[in-house]
């Protein structure tokens, strides 16, 4: 894994994670359907039109394997990047990969003044296990509600 590293995703390599996103999360556990690949095309598209707008890809052997879609939030203690969207590549999932792509994005929005990683995650997935293991700490107290 010598050869992996982060870079900002930029609108040129969307193609690409658009792929890696519809190829993840149409797997289990998640088994998401798409209306077409258009509609996530436009979720990136609106991402990136976002002012506040800070998304990595992490790359391994010149290909992008993971991907993080977020943005700089404001909050009283200073910015912190809310992560939208996070995903390995589903073959390459438990091989440490996206725990080292979390530490890299950690270094880089530390460099860009930002002071906390927050994120919004399915209860008992997998993906619960992941960030636990790498240090975040559920927020007991707070509740997702919607309209």
């Amino acid at each position: 894994m010598e050869n992996f590293k982060i870079l900002k995703m930029e609108i040129n390599m969307l193609d690409e994670c658009v792929d890696l996103y519809i190829n993840t999360f149409t797997k289990e556990p998640w088994y998401d359907v798409y209306e077409s690949r258009n509609q996530v095309v436009n979720f990136f598209k609106n991402h990136f039109e976002n002012n506040y707008f800070c998304g990595y890809v992490g790359i391994l052997d010149k290909k992008i394997v993971a991907l993080s879609i977020g943005m700089k939030k404001p909050w009283i203690k200073g910015m912190e990047y809310y992560i939208d969207e996070f995903c390995v590549s589903y073959e390459l999932q438990g091989k440490g990969i996206g725990s080292r792509f979390l530490k890299e994005i950690e270094k880089d929005i530390n460099h860009l003044g930002m002071n906390a990683i927050i994120l919004l995650t399915e209860k008992d997935y997998p993906s619960e296990k992941f960030y636990l293991r790498n240090d975040f700490k559920s927020l007991g107290d707070l509740i997702v509600m919607g309209k």
